[in-house]
Formats: C-alpha cells, sequence, structure tokens
C-alpha cells in the first residue's frame, strides 16, 4: 500500500538540528484512485500548503494517534517543517497535548508568536530551501530566550528511551523514569507537553511505524520479534487498533472507507 506522493527533504543547517528534525517538501502530483493513508504520527508539524490554484495558507498539525483515510484530492504541495520533541510549547505558545487530532491554521493559536510565525511563512517562496534559511535566521534566537532547556532534555531523554533502536527495544515506562530521575507522572507530564502523548502511546505508535517500514524484509513471526511484540497475534491486534485494519489487509490494499480532510479553526 503506497500513497501517490513524492517527497523531497533538505538538509539541515547545524543552528536549527536542536528544534528541526526534518524539513521537507510533500507533492501529490495526481489525484489518486486509493485512499491517502495519514500514518500515525507522534510529531508536531508546521505545513506551507500550496493549492493546486497557488492558494497558500500555514498549518500546524499535532499528533496523530491512529491512521486516517482520505479520498483523493486535486494536485498538491506541502512544505512540512517537523518539530523536535519539546519545540511545540516554546514555539507555538501551546503543550504538544492541545494540538493532538488537530489540523489548524498556524495564525488561530494564541498569542503573539504563531501568527508572526505564519506571516513570516507566507511572504516566503513555497519552497523547503527558503523557508530552512528564514527558520535558520528567526528560531534559534526566538526559542533560546524561552524554552527550558533541561525539561527539553529530558523530554529528549525519554523519547530516545521509548523509541526502538537496532538492537534495543523501548523499556518499560517504571523503568524509563527511574533511569531518568523522574516519578512516572513527571515522565507523562513531560511527554503530554513537550510530545503529546503519554509515553506508552508514542512508544506504540514507533512499534506499528517500525513494523510498517520493515513489512517487506522479514516474516510477520519474526517482524513481531524484532519489534518487541509477545508473538505475532499481539502485533496484529496492535497494528489493527492504530491502523484500522490487520497487518495483512493494510498491504493488500483492502482499507477503510475514506473520509474528507478537515482544518479546524479556533472557535
Amino acid at each position: 500500500m503506497t500513497n501517490a506522493l513524492s517527497e523531497r527533504v533538505v538538509d539541515l543547517p547545524d543552528e536549527l538540528r536542536p528544534w528541526i528534525t526534518r524539513v521537507g517538501v510533500l507533492r501529490l502530483d495526481t489525484v489518486p484512485k486509493e485512499p491517502f493513508v495519514h500514518l500515525p504520527d507522534a510529531d508536531t508539524k508546521v505545513v506551507v500548503r500550496v493549492e493546486g490554484d497557488g492558494r497558500r495558507s500555514v498549518l500546524v498539525v499535532g499528533p496523530r494517534v491512529r491512521a486516517t483515510y482520505h479520498a483523493g484530492k486535486p494536485v498538491v504541495s506541502c512544505v512540512e517543517v517537523r518539530l523536535a520533541p519539546g519545540t511545540t510549547l516554546p514555539l507555538l505558545g501551546v503543550p504538544a497535548v492541545d494540538l493532538v487530532g488537530r489540523a489548524a491554521f498556524l495564525g488561530d493559536l494564541p498569542g503573539r508568536l504563531p501568527r508572526q510565525l505564519a506571516a513570516e511563512l507566507l511572504g516566503l517562496d513555497p519552497d523547503p530551501e527558503s523557508t530552512t534559511r528564514r527558520l535558520a535566521e528567526i528560531l534559534p534566537a526566538r526559542l533560546s530566550a524561552v524554552a527550558d532547556p533541561s525539561r527539553t532534555e529530558l523530554v529528549r531523554a525519554g523519547v530516545d528511551a521509548m523509541s526502538i533502536r537496532t538492537g534495543r527495544l523501548p523499556g518499560p515506562v517504571p523503568d524509563v523514569a527511574r533511569e531518568l530521575a523522574v516519578s512516572e507522572r513527571q515522565l507523562r507530564n513531560l511527554f503530554a507537553e513537550g510530545v503529546g502523548l503519554s509515553p506508552k502511546h508514542y512508544a506504540r505508535i514507533n512499534r506499528v511505524r517500525a513494523v510498517l517500514a520493515h513489512a517487506t524484509e522479514l516474516s510477520w513471526a519474526q517482524l513481531a520479534a524484532v519489534t518487541g511484540y509477545y508473538d505475532q497475534s499481539h502485533m496484529t491486534s496492535d497494528f489493527r487498533a492504530l491502523m484500522g485494519v490487520p497487518p495483512r489487509s493494510y498491504f493488500t490494499g483492502r482499507l477503510p472507507e475514506a473520509m474528507p480532510c478537515r482544518v479546524i479553526r479556533r472557535g
């Protein structure tokens, strides 16, 4: 199962790496006949969107806890800026948990900084290089002035501990909290503010995305083992909960019914 989508990622300058994980341009070149799939995604993103008729908008897209399936739409391109864990609150003025499941116009968020950033991005050429250069000029000083370095470091250490790495699986939440010298409640609060999800749900999304990334390389049983599931049936159950269908159905194109996309306006 693939989307009719092309993507180009640009190199990040060093000054953006503490705050941004990726800047890329995504382009839908044809109206797809199949449903368009938005995968579960733990990242918050700022998106400069260009419609087929040239109209532009700047959106903030919060973490997505489950996959969604949408009908095809006219040609569109987006410059997508993925925020690093802990960047959402200092940059956008709201904790990441307030954005879960939302796609909203950036300028509709409360406060001066989101409106200012939206205006600056709308004034640029709609390409990732222009966006990256402007962000490198303005973000480091703005964020350094308002971010809490120790809190940001804890959030990112927690995210790393709850992520799948080669040869290493996420640890249990109590163990991760102990390693970071915080309580489980503090760890959940850090994740809610800096990521938007609980540590456990973050790990579930990370694991299902690992299944999606490696499904063509291993058998189902092998895939369950290397991604940390107790067995294949547990992997299938978790995949169905987040993707809406079991793995075999997803990869053979038997997908849930598509729905229209919607951008939420404040108020």
